[in-house]
């Protein structure tokens, strides 16, 4: 029997919280501006975890609100297989190419107000990984969103050159570009076949030189990810997660230190 590698997720409150009569969990846990972090596949791992503690350290409220899978749970293949199987079948969510913005994103811009309304501040931060990469652009429908950092955002899953946005939606956040200077942070590996060259060109043509896409080299990824990742995702992903190297210098760990500052850049406000 391995050893339990899960996170009991101790150190945050676990709050019920509601929006338009939808209730979910959110892992809340800091002080200071609020940033929603949503969990990536298969769910709020540990590694996840680990991050909104950086998060959290960094001097900002950090809301983890659970999506799906087993909040805390140490990634494994079969179970996290499943977990993405229930996910791409869902009504909240819109994996494949030709389904527009997923619907889980209104609920994600209440959840944003709720954490503007409760730390004050100029705005949040909202961070989307991989299935929920995109979300934190969507969620920037909400003009309480202001720093928003799309991690290597893997929908649709079949159509590697397109957006999970629907033209609507697309053109709401040219405006609001346009309108407030907005600007968006994004990650992925050069070699990731989930999240391509193709899609980082797709948010360039859309968002312009708002759209800041830094990618990593292959060799930068952690090589001994949980099984998940190791089996299933099967390449270079999770840029500050579960390929994240904890090692100082590293381009992985430089990464996570380049969020946190542009939350605090974005989030702070000027005396």
């Amino acid at each position: 029997m391995r050893e339990n590698r899960d996170d009991a997720i101790t150190d945050f409150s676990h709050r019920p919280l509601g929006v338009d009569g939808v209730t979910k969990t959110v892992h809340v846990a800091g002080s200071g501006p609020g940033v929603v972090l949503m969990p990536e596949m298969p769910g709020i791992s540990p590694d996840v975890l680990r991050f909104a503690r950086w998060v959290r350290d960094a001097g900002f409220t950090v809301y983890v609100p659970s999506l799906f899978g087993i909040d805390g749970a140490y990634p494994t293949a079969e179970a996290g297989a499943e977990v993405v199987r229930r996910a791409c079948v869902s009504a909240e969510f819109r994996a494949f190419a030709g389904g527009g913005t997923s619907p889980v994103t209104h609920w994600l811009r209440g959840l944003a107000r709720i954490a503007h309304a409760e730390c004050g501040g100029p705005g949040v931060g909202a961070i989307g990984l991989c299935f929920t990469g995109n979300f934190a652009l969507t969620m920037a429908l909400e003009p309480a969103v202001i720093a928003p950092v799309v991690n290597h955002p893997s929908l649709p899953l079949d159509d590697p050159g397109v957006l999970e946005l629907g033209d609507e939606d697309a053109a709401e956040l040219r405006d609001r570009i346009s309108r407030d200077g907005l600007k968006v942070l994004a990650y992925r590996f050069e070699g990731d076949r989930w999240c391509t060259g193709q899609r980082f060109a797709a948010y360039q043509a859309l968002l312009g030189d708002a759209f800041d896409g830094r990618v990593l080299p292959d060799d930068a990824a952690n090589t001994a990810p949980p099984p998940f990742f190791r089996d299933v995702v099967g390449t270079p992903h999770s840029v500050v997660t579960a390929h994240l190297v904890d090692a100082e210098g590293h381009p992985t760990l430089r990464a996570k230190d380049e969020i946190l500052a542009f939350l605090t850049e974005r989030l702070t406000a000027i005396p």
